[in-house]
């Protein structure tokens, strides 16, 4: 039996059916064991520990990329690639081979260059998708493709399955599920990964620029804390006691600041036990900073430089065009919006931070917000009446300033407005993308800010705080007035592609 080429780039077949794929994976075993029977144990059968690459495809390309058509170098290389194209000829076979970064290059296997026998093996032991390594001459073929004429070639990986088809997308699940196939197939899923490395490393160039240092704190901790969240509960062995994968760095990093770095970041993974959809995930990457002697107006300058850094890094300009096309400008001065102000001027009534609850009750209720009993404070009615109300009307990226005292227990309370504490939300593309802080550094404060948390968690509420006594006895040594700030790395680069959270996670988690 022989495939048919239902991977191959321009092919009409459509997608191997279940009963092709067991049998084309039992053609390809009969296949990997005759090499194995026919090369020697140093050799390494199907799979060689090594072949001797002299170049890369992608070099190749950029040094012979424009040869005219029918044109010999006289330079010989040894390339590797996956072969993604194959059609064999009487004399002369092609196969395109592909490099992990995308790049092609033709492989051309003649009777004359190779002989019959090696032919011959080439023809019936090569499969679409087997990794192959081919020495010979650079040349562009007589339609102008830069190619290799093969004077020796040997497999040095064989595939036991078949590739999807390069031709048909493949659905979200498969990529979601399969993302080494993703990363085969489709360019857009490795641009996606490279935007990401990007990313990185330019938060981590800005935050250079202004004197940050790059900090690693603990995973797993006896307390959780740092965020108003649900934690995972794991147990250690060798304590005999429960721990909890971190929700945020927060406490951890402030502690830094405690001891003297007072310019610290951490690039890390958090774990919340939460919904997942298209804006959250269950494990994510998050960057937190933290700057001594700043408040929330310098670090949200600090935000917006970053973020449109990253966005230069990767596109080349502060205006990103997402995945449907669609442009959104990142550059020039964000607004700066008050919660209460925008909410008021939207709801149509005046709400201030002493706007009873039975108020904000009957205006929740008369447009149809509903927020649990058992997290019903004055706070989480604002925030909740203010996503209603104007959370899907801001097209810009906004920082929306000053929230409710009662839903920000490590927030400093504001310098000159009542009832309101010195924290901003930063949205772009209508969802959540960052947060920033005045910091509380007082450690009477915190404390009574950890104890109302901790009778919250005590009435049900499954994301409050608990009281960190370790953290506030390191407040306690005295944490200068410092601004913080937390956000989502798959998010940004949600902000700067205009893809979904799935797709921006590399290996995310499914059911």
């Amino acid at each position: 039996m022989t495939e048919t080429p239902s991977a191959a780039p321009g092919g009409a077949a459509d997608e191997p059916t279940a009963e092709d794929i067991f049998e084309q994976k039992a053609v390809r075993l009969a296949k990997r064991a005759k090499l194995i029977e026919q090369r020697s144990d140093a050799a390494g059968g199907a799979y060689p520990v090594s072949v001797p690459v002299t170049t890369t495809i992608a070099d190749l390309r950029a040094q012979y990329g424009e040869l005219e058509a029918d044109t010999a170098t006289g330079v010989t290389a040894g390339v590797a690639g996956r072969v993604v194209f194959s059609r064999n000829t009487g004399k002369l076979c092609f196969a395109t081979l592909q490099a992990g970064d995308g790049s092609r290059i033709q492989a051309m296997v003649s009777l004359a260059n190779v002989g019959e026998e090696s032919l011959a093996a080439w023809k019936e032991l090569v499969d679409l998708g087997d990794h192959v390594f081919v020495t010979g001459e650079v040349i562009s073929s007589r339609r102008g493709e830069l190619s290799i004429m093969v004077a020796d070639w040997t497999i040095a990986a064989k595939a036991i399955l078949p590739l999807p088809n390069f031709h048909a997308d493949l659905n979200e699940e498969t990529r979601v599920r399969s993302r080494f196939l993703d990363l085969i197939v489709r360019d857009k899923a490795r641009e996606n990964v490279i935007a990401r490395a990007k990313t990185n490393a330019s938060l981590r160039q800005t935050f250079a620029d202004h004197g940050f240092i790059e900090v690693e704190t603990p995973m797993l901790q006896v307390q959780h804390g740092g965020a108003s969240a649900r934690p995972f509960v794991t147990h250690s062995n060798a304590f005999d006691t429960e721990l909890y994968l971190r929700i945020a760095p927060e406490l951890y990093l402030k502690r830094a600041v405690v001891g003297g770095l007072e310019r610290v970041f951490e690039i890390n993974r958090n774990f919340r036990n939460e919904g997942a959809d298209s804006t959250h995930s269950p494990e994510f990457a998050m960057l937190e900073a933290y700057m001594a002697y700043s408040d929330y107006n310098g670090i949200a300058d600090l935000t917006q430089e970053m973020v449109q850094n990253a966005a230069i890094a990767v596109s080349g300009s502060t205006v990103v065009t997402w995945a449907d096309g669609t442009e959104y400008d990142l550059g020039g001065e964000w607004a700066r919006i008050s919660m209460y102000d925008s909410l008021s001027d939207a709801a149509g009534v005046v709400i201030t931070p002493q706007t009873s609850l039975s108020e904000l009750k009957e205006l929740a209720a008369s447009v149809g917000v509903e927020v649990p009993e058992k997290v019903a404070t004055h706070g989480k009615y604002v925030e909740e009446l203010w996503e209603h109300f104007v959370k899907g009307g801001l097209e810009r990226p906004t920082f929306v300033m000053d929230f409710p005292v009662d839903t920000s227990p490590l927030v400093r309370e504001h310098r000159s407005i009542p009832g309101v504490v010195e924290k901003w939300d930063l949205y772009i593309r209508g969802f959540e993308l960052a947060t920033g802080y005045s910091e509380l550094v007082d450690p009477v404060i915190q404390r009574e800010r950890f104890v109302e948390q901790a009778k919250l968690a005590a009435q049900g509420d499954d994301e409050a705080m608990s009281v960190d006594e370790e953290f506030l006895r390191a407040l306690e040594h005295a944490m200068p007035p410092t601004g913080g700030m937390g956000m989502g790395i798959d998010r940004l680069l949600m902000a700067i592609t205009g893809l979904g959270i799935r797709e921006t996670i590399l290996f995310p988690l499914v059911k």
